[in-house]
């Protein structure tokens, strides 16, 4: 079993006190059903991750909705799981949407994981996402040093020219200062 998905369904199991529900749910193969999951009312929240979960690894892209919705719950390992089976969909949508969360000011709380999903997706959207998202951070007495903090680290990682001017800005920030060295120190001189 994979390791998310092992993770996932103890946390779960233990949401759901361990209901029938909860082993067909795990148990199922049937991907329909799983899918019928997230748009039946009065499912629990542990039903609809679950099921949007299976629905992302399994590439099946009546996930995506819940998914996004997931990666921006309050939540963190909500918001992980759903991070990994976003990447797992495959979803040309998935960019966007991570983009999206990761740049709205009013959820910039719950932003760290679509700032890493940005990074793993490697997408045309990562880096003007990573870098606008970090330069709203580099503002006096942010309370979001992780969330900066993973913008500096995924563009470094990206290894981008265009980040070179927002990484040396956060050279002036003590918290960040030694992560944007290393992220500068892999992005390629310019000529």
């Amino acid at each position: 079993m994979d390791e998310e998905l092992r993770s996932l369904t103890e946390r779960l199991r233990k949401e759901s006190g361990a209901s029938p529900a909860f082993e067909r749910l795990v148990a199922t193969d049937d991907l329909d059903a799983l899918a019928a999951v997230l748009t039946e009312p009065g499912q629990p929240l542990w039903a609809r991750e679950l099921a949007a979960f299976r629905l992302g690894l399994a590439e099946d892209r009546r996930a995506f909705e819940s998914l996004v919705l997931l990666l921006n719950h309050r939540d963190p390992p909500r918001c992980a799981s759903a991070a990994y089976a976003l990447a797992c969909l495959g979803d040309p949508r998935t960019a966007r949407a991570a983009a999206a969360l990761a740049t709205n000011e009013l959820r910039v709380a719950y932003a760290l994981h679509p700032v890493r999903l940005l990074v793993e997706l490697r997408a045309p959207e990562a880096v003007p996402a990573l870098i606008t998202t970090l330069q709203r951070r580099l503002r006096p007495h942010d309370p979001y040093r992780r969330v900066a903090l993973a913008c500096v680290d995924g563009l470094g990682t990206l290894g981008d020219t265009r980040a070179r001017p927002v990484l040396n800005e956060a050279l002036a920030h003590p918290v960040l200062a030694e992560a944007a060295v290393r992220a500068l120190g892999r992005i390629p001189k310019q000529r």
